[in-house]
């Protein structure tokens, strides 16, 4: 069984690119020919509509980028009807080629990080939602993380573990100073041990456990990389969150791997937006989420150690 690891860093270098396209879908954001007909719409329509709008996503990004992140609150708001658009997402994405990292931020302790850890990163197609790899948090201690870890090695998936992360009250409990460092070095030092012993067989040195480390901290990012040698980052903030790609310069190992970079609403809304907003409009969402991809894309080869992928 192939490992995660090595997986995410073969599409990383078969498409020579770094960019993650996040499926974020808001109902109000929907480019107009998606949006349901009636003005108060029931969960199933916007469920449908979601549906639409994601596999219209991944039917464009599918030969651009290695790995798409669907979110599951926005589809979890929505009841059954929204958890089945979502693992209905999750399949076609995985039909197409392309890893899915699911964001659910799931975690608990003992059986319940086991349950969910099966629900998501269990054996291929054993439930809708089985994923290439699952977000994971941290704060409920080593033994939390375990039973995703292993769960994940058993069938040849991966988690990413939030250690900094991009929204501006992440340092309230993060940047705390414990026994000389502040929380989040704490525990990035577990999960490099953790990527350690998870390495796979390819000429890389990481592991198929990863970080979540915002683009919105540069200087942390900087750090991490140090501090991380074995660690995959999953980097967000890139774009409508402020990340700009000399900011995740340093998420990067001289090779031009070590980070897969996030962006969500500034590709998947772009119709709405300019530069594309005027050129393409609702009616050309998809050329507009096209357009976007590539430019995200060309930014992160020419601002980055991504270029030499």
């Amino acid at each position: 069984m192939t490992n995660f690891a090595d997986r995410l860093v073969a599409a990383i270098q078969r498409c020579k690119t770094p960019a993650l396209v996040g499926i974020d879908p808001r109902l109000n954001s929907l480019p107009q020919p998606l949006q349901p007909l009636s003005n108060n719409p029931s969960p199933e329509e916007v469920a449908n509509a979601y549906l639409e709008f994601g596999k219209g996503i991944i039917d464009v990004v599918a030969t651009l980028v290695p790995a798409v992140k669907p979110q599951a609150a926005f589809f979890e708001q929505l009841g059954p009807c929204g958890m089945t658009a979502l693992g209905e997402i999750t399949q076609y994405a995985r039909q197409k080629g392309l890893i899915v990292i699911m964001d659910g931020k799931r975690n608990d302790i003992g059986s319940t990080a086991t349950a969910y850890a099966h629900g998501f990163l269990g054996p291929e197609a054993s439930t809708l939602f089985t994923s290439d790899c699952l977000t994971v948090s941290p704060y409920l201690g080593e033994d939390s993380l375990q039973p995703f870890v292993d769960v994940a090695n058993e069938n040849g998936n991966g988690i990413f573990v939030l250690v900094k992360t991009s929204n501006p009250g992440g340092g309230r409990f993060q940047d705390l100073i414990a026994d000389g460092q502040p929380i989040y070095r704490h525990v990035a030092a577990l999960v490099n041990e953790l990527a350690q012993a998870t390495t796979g067989q390819g000429e890389h040195p990481y592991g198929s456990v990863g970080a979540v480390v915002g683009a919105t901290y540069p200087e942390q990012l900087i750090e991490l990389r140090e501090a991380m040698p074995n660690t995959l980052f999953l980097v967000p903030g890139f774009g409508a969150q402020g990340g700009g790609a000399a900011d995740v310069a340093s998420g990067f190992d001289e090779h031009g791997l070590g980070a897969i970079i996030n962006s969500s609403r500034g590709i998947i809304f772009a119709h709405s937006r300019e530069p594309y907003a005027d050129k393409y409009g609702d009616s050309r969402w998809q050329e507009a989420v096209e357009a976007a991809t590539h430019d995200m894309i060309a930014a992160l080869a020419a601002d980055t150690p991504a270029g030499k992928l």
